[in-house]
């Protein structure tokens, strides 16, 4: 099973994207993008969420090359899935195996029994960013629509 266009709209309304520079370091670029989650209202304990991402990066690298980094995590702080969407010019260490700052970044945190869906996403994600012209469409996009257009339409074929 894949997440489809339909889901984008669930999982990356237009407030979980945001056009504006992270910080520069992981951790900081992580409560950055968990902060973008809670003002959206999709987090309600944002300590909780923060730990159970913090302690999932210590698990392994969410660096996933590419310029790709997709902090995630299940969490009792959210009672719906949510993918918050970043990019960084400069990049940031994300661990990642090719040795690449991640440039775009994705978080995603679910619901604690929401195991099944969360590696759905997670895979359909990572599938849809292995074309490069995916990448560079984010890398270029000037809008949040766009962005949100260019994972629709990632995520369907």
């Amino acid at each position: 099973m894949t997440i489809d266009p339909t889901d984008i709209d669930r999982l990356t309304p237009p407030e979980l994207v945001t056009l504006e520079q992270p910080p520069a370091s992981k951790r900081e670029c992580i409560e950055f993008l968990l902060d973008v989650a809670v003002e959206a209202g999709r987090v309600d304990d944002r300590e909780q969420a923060l730990s159970d991402l913090l302690q999932r990066e210590e698990e392994a690298t969410t660096g996933v090359g590419f310029g790709i980094g997709i902090p995630h995590a299940k969490t009792s702080a959210v009672t719906r899935p949510s993918v918050v969407f970043a990019r960084s010019e400069e990049g940031i260490d994300f661990d990642a195996m090719d040795d690449k700052p991640a440039h775009l970044l994705f978080m995603l945190i679910v619901p604690e029994e929401g195991g099944e869906e969360h590696l759905e996403i997670l895979s359909s994600l990572s599938r849809a960013l292995m074309h490069e012209e995916v990448r560079e469409s984010l890398r270029e996009a000037e809008t949040v629509e766009a962005v949100r257009d260019t994972l629709k339409e990632a995520v369907s074929g």
